[in-house]
């Protein structure tokens, strides 16, 4: 019998579930997003992945790179600083035979900017994590074994002296400073990755490497691979380094930066040394040593084919100099003088610090190389800055590369075939007031026969003052040959001076310059 219609109005209804609404689609991520990812741990490395990713930072806004360093280590000295050391037992590829090995650095003191530090393994990018328990601390009180902190930069070790020895061949660390010695040297002389605006009203301005991706070699390699990620305000660049520890020590250095903005006062290939007192400039000097400075000139070879000797000066004001050339051959910052005894300081040992030559590689085009000599009291300060400026800016947007080959030397592979300069000395002339006498010392093998030098003469001028008893002669038994002069700069307080020796109106020797202030 059918059911009564009040009984089947009354029967409730089946529950009804509503379907799921469908997941939203993951947000597709970023170019920068997926540019990082292809450099970051356990990714296949890649040189044109990491110029993606240095491309895609650039189009992003700058972000100064942070972190919370404990004020305990900030506030500890230079001396106490380099107590905390990395374990040898901890040393990255020690002990696997493949020619290099590397300590990484903690913060503290002033190196406090944060670096990302990986290492390429068999093609494959691995991140290097920080450990309070890679470091010994020595007085230092350690840190706590869960302290999250970052490098600040790394050491590179090879058997540079002895085979069975591993030295410090060259190390990154603070804003973009790096240095490297060859055999039998000590550090001096630092270069940087890149110098922007210096001494322009605007201030200048600090790019720093804040990435490194280091390829481990291969068994007995005398080759490390170096990848680096330099960022700013202005600019980001991506850098390879390759290098090649030995009697000298080279590092072919390719750069491709991306300007944030144009860039108008560019600094390539930077060194930066110090330069306190030598036998050219003496002034107010009460000291035992005969000499403090790290290098005591720069050479240059221009794209003429002109060698050129620039002495250094402490001056009482900055001094900037602009040598303006087209596809230079060379430029450097050198220690000529490799005598003990010309220093007497057995503790700096600065007749064994290096010497770098800058070789470009390829077309750098119109532009200087500029010098700036800047007033210090110490030699604990870098007052001395050689590079290449550009003669064009480097354009917003743009992808600008070049490359060069650095020598961290005693004297650099390329030297002039003719007579150079050994020595330049300055002092008071007999006359008194302004007026000062100068010695340059022009060596050659061929000196020690005065008759080979026949027909050679100095040819000396000057920008301004007043020149007078000049005087050339051969010292056979020293090699050398001597051009003695006075000046007198009369009401100037800026001189530019010009010698090179000559034959029948033809050069014969390197060309010095030399600027005198008072």
């Amino acid at each position: 019998m059918a059911a009564p219609a009040l009984a089947l109005l009354a029967r409730p209804a089946a529950a009804q579930t509503p379907p799921a609404p469908a997941p939203a689609p993951a947000p597709a991520p970023s170019p920068l997003q997926a540019a990082t990812a292809a450099v970051s741990d356990g990714q296949p490395v890649s040189r044109q992945a990491l110029i993606d990713y240095a491309r895609e930072v650039s189009k992003a806004p700058y972000q100064p790179p942070r972190a919370d360093i404990p004020r305990a280590l900030t506030q500890l000295t230079l001396e106490q600083y380099r107590q905390i050391q990395f374990k040898p037992d901890k040393r990255l590829w020690a002990g696997e035979n493949r020619g290099f090995a590397l300590d990484l650095l903690a913060p503290g003191n002033i190196f406090t900017t944060p670096v990302a530090i990986r290492t390429v393994e068999s093609g494959i990018i691995r991140d290097q994590r920080f450990s309070a328990d890679l470091f010994d601390y020595g007085s230092v009180p350690p840190l706590p074994a869960d302290a999250a902190l970052p490098f600040t930069g790394f050491q590179a070790f090879a058997p540079l002296n002895r085979p069975e020895q591993m030295n410090e061949v060259m190390a990154f660390q603070g804003a973009s400073f790096f240095r490297a010695i060859a055999r039998g040297q000590t550090f001096g002389l630092q270069a940087r990755g890149l110098m922007l605006n210096v001494a322009e009203p605007q201030g200048e301005e600090f790019p720093s490497f804040r990435a490194f991706w280091i390829e481990r070699p291969g068994a007995g390699s005398t080759n490390l691979v170096i990848h680096a990620l330099l960022d700013s305000d202005s600019v980001t660049g991506l850098y390879r380094f390759a290098l090649r520890p030995g009697d000298i020590t080279v590092c072919d250095t390719e750069v491709t930066l991306f300007p944030r903005v144009d860039l108008g006062h560019v600094g390539l290939a930077p060194l930066t040394a110090n330069f306190l007192f030598a036998p050219n400039d003496r002034t107010n000097v009460d000291d035992v040593r005969g000499a403090v400075h790290d290098i005591n000139g720069l050479q240059m070879w221009n794209g003429n084919g002109e060698w050129i000797w620039r002495p250094m000066h402490n001056p009482d004001t900055l001094q900037i100099s602009a040598f303006v050339d087209q596809n230079p051959r060379g430029f450097g910052l050198l220690q000529r003088d490799r005598r003990f005894e010309a220093f007497n300081d057995l503790d700096a040992r600065f007749e064994r610090r290096p010497s770098v030559w800058i070789e470009p590689l390829g077309d750098w085009g119109q532009g200087q190389v500029q010098l700036m000599e800047i007033p210090v009291n110490d030699e604990m300060n870098r007052n001395i800055l050689a590079y290449w400026r550009p003669r064009q800016p480097l354009a917003k947007g743009g992808e600008h590369a070049f490359a060069y080959r650095m020598h961290w030397c005693w004297s650099p592979p390329e030297r002039p075939a003719l007579p150079h300069v050994v020595a330049t000395r300055t002092g008071r002339a007999p006359a008194g007031g302004r007026r000062r006498r100068f010695m340059v010392d022009f060596t050659a093998e061929e000196f020690a026969d005065p008759t080979r030098g026949a027909g050679l003469k100095p040819n000396l001028t000057n920008q301004r003052g007043r020149i007078s008893n000049v005087d050339g002669r051969f010292v056979p038994e020293l090699r050398l040959y001597r051009v003695g002069f006075e000046l007198d700069p009369e009401a100037a307080n800026q001189v530019e001076l010009r010698l090179v020796l000559e034959r029948d109106g033809q050069a014969q020797s390197e060309t010095w310059l030399y600027r005198w202030t008072p």
